[in-house]
């Protein structure tokens, strides 16, 4: 993916206005009961679809909503819940072993702690900023593959990685906004700025997205 050229401040900030503007409050797409099953939900979400995990935990989580419940369930029960989602058999041996792990070093509590929630089996930088963002409020930005393109492709944080598109965003993003930015920019890649044909007819910030050629609207 080629690089933009870097956005000013001053544009950055607007493209915040804007997203804020049109939507205040944004949400992410998994389904959660609580911090524990968001946890399980990001987990589970790794290669697969918001539509498809939550599918499949909406059963799961009815049951089966605390680490305790989960451990009871067994990785069998698991494992047969979630064979809808791909890579379901080491997601569901993850699942118990962070349950475990949880029961034994956290008192079944969910850290709020980045480092305690890596060391989960299964969780790395990007799941465990979705849960310190969503469940703990901290102004974690997850870099998932809609984000990465997005942050490139505008020039608000173009990065050869992941975490150097992570690393930009934290820098740029206002602080006022950071709490948000993550679900923001998402939202933006999975509906507006598609991978193939990004919609750049109805975007919010197309004036100031450093992508060329603009695509236009279909006829």
């Amino acid at each position: 993916m080629a690089k933009a050229s870097r956005l000013k401040q001053e544009e950055v900030e607007e493209i915040f206005r804007r997203f804020h503007a049109a939507n205040p409050e944004p949400k992410g797409e998994l389904h959660y009961l609580n911090p524990y099953t968001l946890l399980v939900a990001v987990v589970l979400s790794a290669q697969a679809t918001d539509e498809g995990v939550n599918k499949a935990t909406k059963p799961l989580f009815a049951i089966a909503d605390s680490p305790e419940k989960m451990v009871a369930l067994g990785e069998d029960t698991v494992r047969d819940a979630i064979k809808t989602i791909g890579l379901f058999r080491g997601k569901a041996k993850n699942v118990i072993l962070l349950s475990h792990q949880l029961l034994d070093q956290h008192g079944g509590i969910v850290p709020d702690d980045r480092e305690a929630l890596e060391a989960l089996p299964g969780v790395g930088r990007k799941t465990a900023n979705v849960v310190l963002n969503i469940a703990f409020g901290h102004p974690t930005i997850a870099v998932d593959t809609h984000l990465f393109r997005v942050g490139n492709r505008t020039g608000l944080a173009p990065g050869k990685t992941p975490l150097e598109v992570e690393l930009k965003l934290l820098k740029v993003v206002p602080a006022r906004y950071g709490r948000h930015a993550h679900h923001w920019l998402i939202l933006h890649g999975r509906y507006v700025c598609k991978a193939r044909k990004p919609e750049c007819w109805r975007c919010l910030i197309s004036d100031i997205c450093r992508f060329r050629p603009k695509t236009p609207a279909p006829t």
